[in-house]
């Protein structure tokens, strides 16, 4: 693959440029997303990751998508933090099914100190003594913390932007967007990778997804890793009944994340199971390098891992091997500051 050094990377994108690339007719978005994904990244090979719900429900936030939010009747039932043993036995399943990144999510607004930090901790360097990639998603973090997830190795934190910031404030009230960029920083600092994304189909109009995209297309350096969500609307929470999303939006939007973030893994995350497998195909395309294996993402619905590798084969296409790391996903981060777009 082609090296793709951070003086050929642009921070400084326009809404008004993003929206000329998000709104090129298909064909052409598709060109140019694939021609740039193939000169970075091996065209037929999907990283496969898996995520676990370490800790399930009764979250204090508000995001409205979110079934786990304590103040939605969702039918999710809150389970406290799971054992070492139990998280390193679902990586190791999660390894022989072709993952070769293991994510763990927890319900918290903010990462709690004392014993079931400690857990974290031992849960992280066990998944990377398992030879896999480690991230964790556990909500706003302490410098300090953040030093000690990367003194145990952790490969990536998730910490996702969700939406533009102007559509921000109708999805979540309980925490900021300031506060959620604070939380890259810290990351960033401590010289963990950055996972960082948002969701679309919430309600939000073009213009908030190429807010969105400026938003991450901004940070220096880029978040290594990048998922895009496709809302799943579950009953109980504010969205339940939002209006499904033309598929082609999530193409367009994966294409244009691709062509500005070249080096990053562009991850098709939650709502897959949604898609057709002549959208998923499109996704893949169009610059889309990653998929969450398993029945279940945290506690929605997911693909199942058999008829994901059926896809695959029908595709000609297939996992990444444990030995393999793309460019812009190797094991160790680069450090560098944060920065936030101002919209």
């Amino acid at each position: 693959m082609a090296a793709l050094t951070a003086a050929k990377l642009r921070y400084d994108w326009t809404v008004a440029e993003i929206e000329v690339l998000l709104t090129l007719p298909l064909p052409e978005l598709i060109f140019r997303a694939q021609s740039v994904h193939r000169a970075h990244h091996p065209p037929d090979e999907i990283q496969g990751c898996a995520l676990l719900s370490i800790k399930t429900g009764g979250c204090p936030e508000d995001c409205a998508y979110c079934p786990q939010s304590a103040r939605y009747q969702t039918g999710v039932a809150p389970a406290g933090l799971l054992t070492v043993e139990e998280t390193l036995q679902a990586a190791e399943h999660a390894c022989r099914q072709g993952a070769t990144r293991f994510c763990m999510g927890a319900a918290w607004r903010d990462v709690p100190d004392g014993k079931d930090f400690e857990r974290v901790l031992e849960m992280v360097r066990g998944v990377r003594a398992l030879g896999l990639e480690a991230c964790c998603t556990l909500g706003m973090l302490t410098d300090e913390q953040a030093e000690r997830l990367a003194t145990a190795d952790l490969t990536a934190y998730n910490h996702n932007l969700d939406t533009s910031p102007a559509f921000y404030d109708e999805i979540i009230t309980t925490r900021t967007y300031d506060e959620r960029l604070q939380t890259l920083a810290r990351v960033r600092r401590a010289g963990i990778r950055v996972c960082c994304g948002g969701i679309i189909g919430m309600g939000e109009g073009r213009e908030d997804r190429c807010h969105l995209l400026m938003q991450l297309a901004s940070q220096r350096p880029h978040p290594e890793s990048v998922p895009i969500n496709l809302l799943v609307r579950v009953e109980g929470t504010p969205l339940a009944h939002e209006q499904p999303l033309d598929p082609l939006e999530l193409v367009r939007m994966i294409a244009s994340a691709r062509i500005l973030m070249p080096a990053s893994m562009v991850r098709l995350s939650a709502g897959r199971l949604s898609l057709s497998d002549e959208a998923q195909a499109l996704c893949f395309i169009a610059g889309a390098n990653s998929i969450f294996m398993g029945e279940r993402l945290l506690t929605t619905p997911n693909p199942e891992t058999v008829r994901d590798q059926q896809l695959l084969d029908k595709l000609g296409m297939h996992l990444r091997s444990q030995a393999v790391r793309a460019v812009g996903d190797a094991s160790k981060p680069r450090t560098a500051e944060v920065t936030g777009a101002t919209d």
